[in-house]
């Protein structure tokens, strides 16, 4: 019988052994093929987005991205809301912020935009602000990749609806539809999305849970019902 000497079979091993699985999911460069996209997810804002008050997993980006990882297209992922923002930030503020997150850096497959209600509260001009929201609309339709199907704007919540807020309630929501009117029109000439939650937050306090602990600032339940709201047109944002 003629047997194969030990060194012919290591030979064979390693010349057949180390080659490529034709069925296997990894390319030459040692990367599964089959795996979906990372996406990131960047929340621009004040005290609202920040979540004041409330943990970190009630604030309404957390929640949002929690309802939209299920929609997500087969081996994608969603990574945590990235979240630039601070209670008592106006526009200007908020553009500081950004400027000093080197934001550019990162590939964003989506932004969002909540801010204005310290612009009213602090009595700063209603034109100032149009023209500073307008500034920070095409800065995040930048950091989406110029695109701005990957932008949304929420609408500013009625603080004249809190505890803090209702005995001037009336003057702080007309001042209030002022800044949101500005809002709206200039995001939507933008081709961007503008998702309304002010009237969710005027529920209080015929909708008891509404509002959180410190009086002013939406519950977690508030905010879940925000998200509740706009997931679904968020998720076709994503597709």
């Amino acid at each position: 019988m003629n047997m194969k000497s030990p060194l012919m079979c290591a030979c064979l091993l390693v010349l057949f052994g180390c080659q490529p699985d034709a069925t296997s999911p990894y390319g030459d460069d040692g990367l599964n093929a089959q795996q979906g996209k990372v996406l990131r997810y960047l929340a621009l804002g004040d005290s609202y987005t920040i979540g004041e008050a409330v943990t970190p997993s009630a604030r309404w980006p957390n929640q949002l991205v929690d309802a939209l990882r299920p929609a997500l297209q087969a081996g994608d992922s969603l990574a945590p809301a990235h979240i630039v923002a601070t209670t008592g930030w106006t526009t200007a503020d908020l553009k500081q912020g950004m400027d000093g997150e080197a934001l550019d850096t990162t590939a964003w497959d989506l932004v969002s935009l909540l801010i204005g209600v310290n612009n009213q509260y602090q009595g700063l001009p209603i034109e100032e602000y149009a023209q500073e929201f307008d500034a920070l609309l095409d800065e995040a339709t930048d950091l989406a990749g110029g695109d701005p199907t990957r932008v949304f704007v929420v609408s500013i919540p009625d603080y004249g609806y809190t505890p803090f807020g209702q005995a001037n309630q009336a003057s702080i929501s007309a001042a209030l539809q002022a800044f949101n009117d500005t809002c709206r029109t200039r995001t939507l000439a933008k081709g961007v999305a503008h998702f309304n939650i002010t009237d969710i937050s005027q529920q209080w306090p015929d909708t008891p849970g509404l509002v959180a602990v410190d009086g002013l600032h939406p519950s977690g339940v508030q905010y879940g019902l925000w998200v509740d709201s706009f997931a679904d047109e968020v998720a076709d944002l994503l597709d």
